[in-house]
């Protein structure tokens, strides 16, 4: 546990990963913060803010398909700075217009949607950057950290984030969140050193086909095509689980708000043991075995959220439950973004990422589309024991074997010619 917390980086690495965290404790003060306003200030529908949940993201990852070739092929730092930057400007845009009694549900759905758009690029990109940054070796570290930092944000950021928004406003958090977006900005600018400018061969415009070469690359790799499927159905069945846990929670089974905050944010602890175990378990049992292990053990746990009952015991049950779920999940997400960095090609990891982040959000939003029509046309609990049958299935997707020692040929001169 104590190995990655104690191995240097770099004093580069050091920015990036201060960046990160400055920005990750800003979304987690403003976890919510759109729905919440749109419901607080403009009296928004539960159908708006539905819509408001999915539209501005699915919006954001088909504006995002384009990006991804055009950021392979950029200085990943300048992008992530423009990112940071865009975020930035258009958070403040809310509290300006809520100032000047100007904020309308539709300019919501365009910050939303410039929000999904920018996350996604600026996660592929930082993807691209870190693989240059840190030695192979470190990889696991670096990401391991990330995660960490990912988790103690979410335990930490909302319960806060809903203080300050008692106390001071509906729009307090949306500027926290932005100006941690310039003070990450602020952070890269610092990371000194060269860094390649990639150049494309051939035409200078962005080719269709290139636009799929993430995707290509996801399908046609054994181990990369089985966990991206897995992480499809993985992901969206827990996602879509979480509106249909906050009806049962606040609604059917009566707990009070408070106590829904609690039984989310005490299992977050699950994710920084998770993260900080994980360089250990890997070294102890090697990657593969990880990747099976605790990708099954992930699933396993969902089914248990429609037993929960009211009171103590129901509360404890949501706790625990979530506990196992994120634990697994922290130590399984490092393991799985350090295989996939290095079974990609330098001059690919932007635009698999971008496939990856464009797919995980299409599937979250079908997946919690359909447990919802579930939960309407029968109820709440039986779409949560739905999903969570249904994701006892996915171990299936695992790889029953990995290239993990073995990492992906650079095919700089060749790949950057593909139509």
């Amino acid at each position: 546990m104590g190995l990655s917390a104690r191995r240097s980086l770099g004093r580069r690495f050091g920015w990036l990963w201060a960046s990160y965290a400055v920005s990750a404790y800003g979304s987690g003060l403003g976890f919510g913060a759109l729905p919440l306003i749109a419901v607080l200030v403009l009296q928004a529908s539960p159908a708006q803010v539905s819509v408001l949940a999915a539209l501005g993201p699915a919006v954001g990852a088909l504006i995002a398909l384009p990006i991804g070739p055009w950021v392979e092929f950029h200085r990943k730092r300048h992008v992530m700075i423009a990112m940071d930057l865009a975020r930035f400007a258009v958070l403040l845009t809310v509290p300006v217009a809520y100032a000047l009694g100007r904020l309308s549900f539709e300019q919501l759905l365009v910050v939303s949607a410039v929000l999904a758009t920018a996350k996604i690029a600026f996660n592929a990109a930082s993807g691209a950057f870190l693989k240059a940054l840190v030695r192979p070796d470190d990889l696991l570290v670096a990401n391991a950290r990330f995660e960490s930092t990912t988790w103690s944000s979410i335990a930490l950021g909302p319960p806060l984030g809903g203080a300050a928004v008692g106390l001071f406003g509906p729009v307090v958090t949306v500027v926290a969140d932005a100006l941690s977006y310039l003070l990450s900005a602020l952070g890269l600018t610092a990371i000194r050193g060269p860094e390649d400018h990639p150049r494309r061969t051939g035409a200078g415009r962005v080719r269709a086909g290139e636009l799929l070469d993430g995707w290509r690359h996801l399908l046609t790799h054994p181990g990369l095509r089985a966990l991206y499927l897995n992480q499809l159905l993985v992901g969206g069945l827990i996602m879509a689980t979480e509106p249909l846990l906050a009806v049962l929670l606040l609604g059917e089974l009566g707990f009070p708000p408070w106590q829904y905050g609690l039984a989310f944010a005490v299992p977050c602890v699950g994710g920084l043991v998770g993260s900080r175990l994980a360089r250990r378990v890997v070294a102890r049992h090697g990657q593969h075995r990880i990747i099976r292990t605790v990708g099954t053990l992930r699933a396993i746990w969902l089914i248990g959220l429609a037993f929960v009952q009211p009171g103590v015991v129901g509360l404890a049950t949501v706790i625990a439950v979530e506990f196992a779920i994120i634990i697994s999940m922290s130590l399984y997400n490092p393991v799985l973004a350090t295989y996939r960095l290095q079974q990609t090609p330098k001059d690919r990891i932007v635009r698999t990422l971008s496939a990856w982040s464009i797919g995980s959000s299409a599937a979250i939003a079908i997946l919690s589309a359909l447990g919802g029509l579930l939960a309407q046309a029968t109820s709440p609990r039986t779409a949560i024991a739905v999903a969570g049958l249904v994701i006892l299935a996915s171990p299936l997707l695992l790889p029953r074997s990995t290239d993990a020692e073995r990492p992906a040929p650079e095919l700089s001169a060749r790949v950057s010619t593909i139509a």
